[in-house]
């Protein structure tokens, strides 16, 4: 049986942080809204790209309702853009987030003083909060993740919704889909990423990596990923299981295809994409520039390039 999800006339995603900017590209449309570098009509403003995501997900039916989708890699850098962007973070009702990895926590405390309000809830699958976690080189080196904790979250000033279920956000305007079933055959994660519990080390399925989707009227699902690392392809597919919604609109954030071990994985993620025949696919952070070459070459009527500062549309 699908969940039930509200369609919405409008989803707007205002990329507070990517991996990319480029301010002087002038190429706006009704889609595409880039962010100015100008201040008091003066060319001033800039606007901070770093190897991380977060969003602002506004969605508007019978009014704007807007929640935070990460939180970037960087203590100050999604704080930064808002503040430069001259966002009112204190209409943000609720915040999900993607995975426990350190360029989607980083600045959870900075983008929360902007929102000036406690006990906002943060859903979050619950292995999101495995400790130690760490990129396996050899026996011998490991590179190790920052630690993010339940304390961190609860002193940033969250109230913590864990879940490995759906979950309706805003009323059921949006969907946290959950736990991701992997389905596919070529979308394996990170297969040198390791974490140990009760000092056993596992290797480190990742299995908090998870989305969220918007319905809009007419037009489909609107699927946002953080970095994907269950699969992009497994990611919509079960987006469209859980609602019912075969039409996919868009699919926007990191699809985790970037480095040499993720090569063979870019050909069927594409092919797996065109299958879905979304109207746009919007690769971000650590899609990687060889997959998002592809991307842009096999399917150019789709295909839209994302940035920090960034507020893409997609309306009924």
């Amino acid at each position: 049986m699908a969940l039930s999800i509200q369609e919405v006339d409008r989803v707007e995603i205002l990329t507070l942080q990517d991996n990319y900017v480029d301010l002087v590209s002038r190429d706006n449309t009704e889609i595409v809204q880039r962010a100015m570098p100008l201040k008091d009509m003066e060319v001033k403003n800039s606007i901070l790209a770093e190897h991380g995501f977060s969003s602002v997900v506004t969605v508007t039916g019978e009014a704007p309702r807007s929640m935070l989708f990460d939180f970037g890699f960087s203590e100050m850098g999604a704080a930064f853009n808002a503040e430069a962007l001259s966002l009112d973070l204190s209409t943000i009702e609720v915040s999900a987030l993607s995975h426990g990895h350190l360029d989607h926590v980083g600045g959870m405390e900075e983008l929360m003083k902007l929102v000036n309000r406690e006990g906002l809830e943060l859903v979050v699958h619950p292995e999101a909060f495995r400790n130690p976690r760490y990129l396996k080189i050899t026996e011998d080196v490991r590179v190790m993740f920052p630690s993010f904790t339940r304390e961190r979250a609860e002193k940033a000033g969250f109230r913590l919704v864990e879940t490995r279920d759906p979950y309706p956000l805003m009323d059921g305007s949006v969907l946290f889909l959950g736990e991701i079933p992997r389905t596919t055959d070529f979308e394996r994660g990170m297969p040198n990423m390791f974490y140990q519990k009760d000092g056993v080390e596992i290797q480190d399925d990742i299995i908090d990596d998870t989305a969220i989707a918007a319905n809009v009227r007419g037009k489909g699902l609107v699927v946002i990923s953080g970095c994907a690392h269950a699969g992009i392809v497994n990611t919509v597919r079960y987006a469209k299981e859980l609602t019912g919604i075969e039409k996919v609109y868009a699919v926007i954030g990191g699809f985790h295809l970037t480095g040499a071990e993720m090569v063979p994985a870019i050909d069927p993620t594409v092919a797996g994409l065109r299958e879905l025949d979304p109207d746009y696919v919007v690769p971000t952070h650590c899609t990687g520039r060889r997959a998002i070459l592809q991307m842009e070459r096999d399917m150019p009527d789709k295909f839209i390039v994302n940035m920090a500062g960034t507020k893409l549309t997609f309306a009924a």
